[in-house]
């Protein structure tokens, strides 16, 4: 019952999508000059030859794929990629990290008219489904034409779990189109099969994957230079209320440490300006990079609210704070600064990965803190104490790189699949 009435809604519901995206769009979270893609209309023309679609929700869908789609059009030229994202800045990301071969496009909204003129367009002979967003119209549609569905790195949070037990049909129905589902855990695809999944398992996680984040080398070197000799830490892809909690921080650690310097990343870049206001007020010596204001002597926090220089600051601190688990729920990857040398600490909600967050922490890779009182502890003692400092990133490193064969064994599942795409048969 469900489906079809979402269905329908969605179908008489254009003027009210119409009007949901132009809020969006007022609000910054739109692309004006790429926002007939949400309705379907393709900017690009469609390659020649056989088509995987890849879709990835947002930023960290995205970057978690991108090592399966280089591999593709590296073991597979004469098949093309498309891939889908939803939001601006997993856009914005990608125009720099795709490999040659393979498009973006923003994914269509939700409704069928908008995802048949999509697929009317591209005809892809495969679809790679990232994580867990089961978009009724855009998972039906390909599978009633017949393309073959697989979901990559299945995700299925406990929470997301019980909501769909409260839906047993519907979910039923939209993992019925996907021809293969690979959980990132064992937890994942065994629920999965219990929401009704054909054919689930686990061959690994892959943002285990997924390259060190870039940095441009020049930056580097100058912002190394202009930070040289201070004791410094890292609050990264923070959320509201998170900075200020770093600007607390630092004024706790500042006392015994006057020359410490407290960098923040807001996972948000259009925030930095309030951000960057906000800890001003508290009195706080603020250097805005986004403003093009330099990292000086007297710099207490400088907050780097640029698109994709993340690489850039984790190689710059030694300690860092996974941010979106104190005071927001969920975590950032940890996985992300574990490549780069970082000792890592993380507040008590890090669900969004909570199983590489449990066996991190098993292998003294990272550290939880409960509040704001223990970040600050827990900074202090690495700052004062290089060499646990440095156990700790060196156990980081190597968890990141326990599970390098992931993308093989994920693209030994996907093979029969893409075999198939490349002959243009459907199974």
């Amino acid at each position: 019952m469900m489906l079809p009435l979402y269905r329908s809604v969605t179908t008489v519901g254009g003027p009210l999508i119409r009007l949901y995206l132009a809020r969006r769009m007022a609000r910054g979270k739109e692309d004006p000059d790429r926002f007939d893609e949400r309705l379907g209309r393709p900017s690009r023309p469609r390659p020649d030859g056989p088509l995987v679609w890849v879709h990835a929700a947002s930023v960290g869908e995205s970057i978690s794929m991108l090592p399966l789609v280089a591999r593709l059009r590296r073991d597979r030229p004469a098949m093309g990629v498309l891939m889908t994202t939803g939001t601006v800045t997993s856009a914005r990301i990608l125009e720099d990290r795709l490999p040659d071969g393979a498009v973006h496009q923003y994914v269509p909204v939700d409704r069928r008219s908008y995802v048949r003129r999509f697929l009317d367009h591209w005809r892809p002979d495969l679809v790679l489904w990232a994580e867990s967003e089961f978009w009724p119209n855009l998972v039906c549609e390909p599978a009633g034409r017949g393309i073959p569905l697989v979901l990559v790195n299945g995700r299925i949070s406990p929470r997301s779990f019980a909501g769909w037990r409260r839906l047993p049909r519907s979910i039923a129905r939209l993992l019925a189109g996907f021809a293969l589902c690979l959980g990132q855990t064992e937890a994942d695809a065994e629920r999965l099969t219990v929401l009704g999944a054909p054919r689930a398992k686990c061959v690994g996680n892959l943002k285990f994957a997924a390259a060190p984040l870039p940095a441009d080398g020049a930056e580097l070197e100058a912002l190394g230079a202009a930070m040289d000799g201070r004791p410094r830490w890292l609050a990264a892809s923070t959320h509201a209320g998170e900075e200020e909690a770093a600007g607390r921080v630092h004024a706790r650690l500042a006392a015994d440490r006057p020359d410490l310097l407290t960098i923040v990343v807001p996972r948000h870049a259009e925030r930095g300006g309030a951000v960057a206001a906000a800890l001003a007020h508290s009195g706080l010596a603020v250097a805005r990079r986004a403003a093009g204001q330099p990292v000086a002597a007297g710099t207490q926090v400088y907050v780097a609210d640029t698109m994709g220089e993340l690489g850039l600051f984790y190689r710059l601190a030694d300690v860092v704070f996974i941010g979106k688990s104190l005071l927001a729920s969920g975590g950032q990857n940890p996985l992300e600064p574990a490549h780069l040398d970082c000792a890592i600490v993380h507040g008590p909600d890090m669900s969004n990965f909570e199983d590489i967050a449990r066996r991190m922490a098993a292998a003294d890779a990272s550290e939880t803190v409960a509040d704001e009182a223990a970040l600050a502890a827990a900074v202090g003692r690495l700052l004062d104490d290089p060499a646990a400092c440095r156990r700790r990133a060196r156990a980081a490193r190597d968890f990141a790189a326990a599970e390098s064969g992931v993308l093989d064994a994920t693209l030994d599942e996907l093979a029969p699949y893409l075999d198939q795409a490349a002959g243009g048969a459907r199974p």
